[in-house]
Formats: structure tokens, C-alpha cells, sequence
């Protein structure tokens, strides 16, 4: 990289960029509370049937899908995607595992596998699906202040 020089930009620039770096931030925690709703509601509402058929599953599973990929297209970036998904999955966790008393929220049945395996691979498909912006932060060039 010898003989190339960094862009210049100017000296009010850092300002703008530490507030949108805060919007940034919050806008990331808004979507880890929203993940660990997600996780709340559908851990117990998943097992609604209709007709035989677990619907309330199969509606939870469109909804992990839509909601990562929703907010990732939204920002533009796969880690708005991704965060919801972690908070939507430790809850989860917590919801399948078993207590002490023997109970489940989450139980091994139709519904509880189309919850679980059906809302990990629509967040994958959500998150490989959001569009990659920008180059890898190690590839960027530095930055000098006029």
C-alpha cells in the first residue's frame, strides 16, 4: 500500500458519527428485547392446534423468518438480522430445557419440533438472506483529517 494515500474528510464529521454510532447501539438492544420477546410468545403459544394441524407453530416459524430478515434489510446489515436471533434463541433454550418440578414450556411434540428445528432453520434462511453491504472491516484504509 505504498504511495496511496487515505481519503480525506473533514473535522466535524466525528460528531455526526459518535450519534450514529449511539442510534446504532440502541437500535441493536431494541432488537435483542425484541428477540427475547419473540422467544417469550411463541415459547408459550406454540402449541395452539387447528384442526390437528399445529398452526401457532407454523405461524411462530413465518414470523422468525420475517422478523430477522425484515431488520436486517431494514439497517442493511446481517448483525441486525443476527441479533434477534440470539435473543430468540436463548430464551428458547431456557424454554426447552427441564426444570426441576418436570415440567416443559416447550415439549417434545409436533408442535414444539415445528417451533424449534422449523424457527432455527427459517432464522438461518432470514439471515443467509439479507444482502452482505460494504467490505470486511479489515480491508478498510485508514481515514487522515484535513
Amino acid at each position: 500500500m505504498m504511495g496511496t494515500t487515505a481519503p480525506e474528510v473533514s473535522e466535524g464529521s466525528g460528531i455526526e458519527a459518535g450519534v450514529g454510532a449511539a442510534i446504532a447501539g440502541a437500535a441493536y438492544g431494541t432488537l435483542a428485547v425484541l428477540g427475547v420477546v419473540l422467544g417469550v410468545l411463541g415459547g408459550f403459544s406454540h402449541a395452539w392446534e387447528a384442526l390437528g394441524v399445529p398452526a401457532a407453530a407454523i405461524g411462530w416459524t413465518v414470523v422468525l423468518f420475517a422478523v430477522p430478515y425484515g431488520m436486517g434489510r431494514l439497517m442493511r446489515t446481517r448483525l441486525a438480522a443476527l441479533i434477534p436471533v440470539v435473543g430468540w434463541m436463548a430464551t428458547v433454550f431456557v424454554f426447552a430445557g427441564k426444570r426441576p418440578e418436570g415440567d416443559l414450556t416447550i415439549a417434545a411434540n409436533v408442535a414444539g419440533y415445528v417451533y424449534l428445528y422449523g424457527g432455527s432453520v427459517a432464522v438461518l434462511v432470514a439471515i443467509l438472506l439479507v444482502p452482505s453491504t460494504g467490505g470486511s472491516w479489515l480491508l478498510r484504509q485508514n481515514v487522515r483529517i484535513k
